[in-house]
């Protein structure tokens, strides 16, 4: 971060992640499974951030990632999978390859076996770890942006970290390595505080899921956007329990922050009987997601919920973000 601007006092918010990925604002949204299409990704890029589509778990068909890389046209995006559904599928990172993607970013799993096949097109790896052990893996494994997620952001994460003291911690030993790794910091961050924050832990920018989840442009339904809107980060709860009905192998040390509601309400804690009773209740938690019944079905999101109070434009989002970043810094600079 550089402080200072011509003809007055301010800040500037580059970064050696804007320096990196070419960018004006160094805030990236979260690239949330099916849900971050082409159209988000392409609007946080125009509007001076970095766009990343949501490759998850693989499994969306070929013609979606036709679609949705030619919505983002020529604008500059990358785009995120879950690690350990890429050794299922490891031709649908060839698919994204060749797409000619800035960056492809990993999360959830042992990056090592990808790392040389993306470098080798040329491609950024942004890598994120959930503990100080991890970030130390991706470093000497090559990656070449790093983000330090903590358990207070929405979706599946790390259970133990939280972002405030994870965050410096990962930029002192990357700074302690000699490397010039670029940190970002992610879980809980909603608004231009927390990019702030963020910053003056010693990250050089954000990934933000939240926020964007209810944006015009999130590939999501809208009543699960009004029931984000409608909540707290009180109302929220880190548990496995959706991915046990979904069958997701995440790994032991990963679960998910949702919104609570009915489901969770019955079954967090009780996960052995929730599989006892796997036959019934697996079906009516397929059914509720199929109809949109969020008493039912799971929506993830973070604690930073109560920061978000209406959707809006992606482009709008990244906007007012940077004006209260910068007005938050420019006051710690005066």
């Amino acid at each position: 971060m550089r402080a200072g601007r011509e003809g007055g006092v301010g800040v500037s918010l580059r970064t050696r992640l804007t320096e990196m990925l070419d960018i004006r604002h160094p805030i990236l949204p979260a690239p949330i499974s099916s849900g971050s299409g082409g159209a988000l990704a392409a609007a946080v890029s125009a509007a001076g951030g970095f766009g990343l589509i949501g490759g998850g778990l693989a499994d969306q068909p070929v013609e979606w990632f036709d679609r949705e890389f030619a919505i983002a046209g020529n604008r500059r995006v990358g785009c995120g999978f879950i690690t350990w559904a890429l050794t299922r599928r490891p031709e649908v990172l060839d698919l994204v390859l060749g797409y000619s993607p800035l960056a492809i970013m990993l999360s959830f799993g042992n990056a090592a076996p990808f790392i040389p096949k993306i470098k080798e097109c040329d491609v950024l790896v942004i890598c994120q770890v959930h503990s100080l052990a991890q970030a130390r893996a991706v470093l000497a494994e090559g990656a070449d942006i790093i983000v330090a997620q903590g358990t207070e952001a929405g979706g599946h994460g790390g259970i133990r970290r939280a972002t405030l003291p994870l965050v410096p911690a990962v930029a002192d030993m990357i700074a302690a390595s000699g490397h010039n790794v670029p940190l970002v910091a992610a879980g809980g961050i909603a608004d231009g505080r927390g990019l702030a924050a963020a910053l003056m832990l010693g990250a050089d920018g954000v990934l933000m899921g939240s926020c964007f989840y209810a944006s015009e442009e999130m590939l999501a339904p809208a009543p699960a956007k009004e029931r984000v809107i409608a909540s707290g980060g009180d109302d929220t709860i880190r548990t496995g329990v959706f991915d046990l009905a979904r069958a997701w192998d995440f790994p032991p040390d990963i679960n998910g922050r949702v919104l609570r509601n009915r489901f969770t309400d019955a079954w967090h804690g009780r996960e052995a009987e929730l599989l006892a009773a796997s036959e019934h209740e697996f079906a009516r938690y397929f059914a509720a997601a199929a109809s949109g019944d969020y008493e039912i079905a799971q929506i993830h999101t973070g604690e930073a919920i109560d920061l978000i109070c209406a959707v809006e434009p992606a482009g709008a989002i990244v906007e007012r973000i940077v004006r209260e970043a910068e007005a938050a810094l420019a006051r710690r600079f005066i």
